[in-house]
């Protein structure tokens, strides 16, 4: 009798499936209502709101958007700005992060945590210390003038695309960087030994094989930041640079200063198609990247 009375009771594992699938669903019930009162709501919101003509709906508004002069430069202007300012990142981001790297020399740990504070920072103080450093009043150009004695400005650059493009690759910049120390930091020093030792200059080495083994990071931080750049509005609209004319900032000038909300559907929606096309082709490339990675061969000549 004791002992049937100390058995465990028998377990309903005919209910207990369904009860366990059911709790899983009010789990994730909460974070799929905040994607779509988030992010999924204001995407229809907006799209309706492109297709929106007085009362009803049509495409008479899409129509005017697109086929305006202003919005065709402000597309070209917003890509040409991403993809010039993404290079620029890239190049300098790949410099900085190998000499970090692999380059040891007294405050490299500083300047990793400066990098580190730039990250933390909103986007228009780079373009404010660009304004006290090469502004029309900046001291640059007071030093300039203060030994050259000329009366206009010698440093022009800023209220211009290239002051957007040297302001966003300032900033993003350290977008490229972190990914790139973090995949050195990987790399088997094996390797690096073995190239070495048999003659490989450290420009060889770069090439054979500490650049495969980063490409992933490379791509990861350079696809990172042609986002950021394609939307970037704070860097823009504070260099002031009135013939600079974005996506974002014609979202903003249609959708808040003249407001015409339709317009700035349109633009809006075009924005956000052009952003998750590239970010869906990122995650095809990358993912096939990662497929298909192996280990980089290290075919070094001895030395002569």
């Amino acid at each position: 009798m004791t002992a049937l009375l100390d058995q465990p009771a028998p377990i309903d594992t005919a209910n207990a499936a369904p009860r366990g699938r059911t709790r899983a669903a009010l789990w994730a019930l909460a974070p799929l209502l905040v994607v779509l009162v988030a992010a999924v709501y204001p995407l229809i919101r907006v799209c309706l709101e492109s297709a929106k003509v007085g009362t009803g709906y049509g495409w008479s508004t899409w129509t005017s958007v697109l086929s305006a002069e202003i919005f065709r430069d402000a597309l070209w202007r917003t890509v040409s700005i991403a993809m010039v300012s993404t290079l620029g990142c890239l190049v300098l981001g790949t410099f900085l992060a190998v000499v970090l790297g692999f380059v040891p020399f007294p405050g490299s740990a500083l300047v990793g945590r400066l990098i580190d504070t730039v990250l933390a920072l909103p986007s228009f103080l780079i373009t404010l210390a660009f304004t006290f450093l090469y502004g029309t009043a900046g001291a640059a150009n007071a030093l300039i003038t203060g030994i050259t004695g000329s009366a206009s400005p010698a440093i022009d650059f800023l209220y211009t695309p290239a002051g957007v493009v040297a302001a966003e690759i300032t900033f993003f910049t350290p977008f490229v960087v972190r990914p790139l120390l973090a995949s050195f930091s990987l790399l088997p020093r094996q390797q690096l030994d073995v190239a070495a030792s048999l003659g490989a200059s450290p420009l060889r080495v770069l090439r054979t094989v500490v650049l495969p083994e980063a490409w992933p990071a490379l791509i990861a931080g350079g696809s990172l930041v042609l986002l950021l750049t394609l939307n970037e509005f704070g860097i823009v609209l504070f260099t002031g640079a009135k013939g600079v004319v974005t996506l974002p900032v014609l979202i903003y000038t249609r959708g808040i200063v003249t407001f015409d909300l339709p317009g700035a559907a349109v633009v809006a929606t075009v924005q956000v198609v052009l952003s998750l096309a590239l970010y869906v082709t990122y995650r095809i490339v990358f993912a096939r990247l990662m497929t298909g990675k192996e280990a980089p061969d290290v075919v070094v000549e001895p030395a002569k």
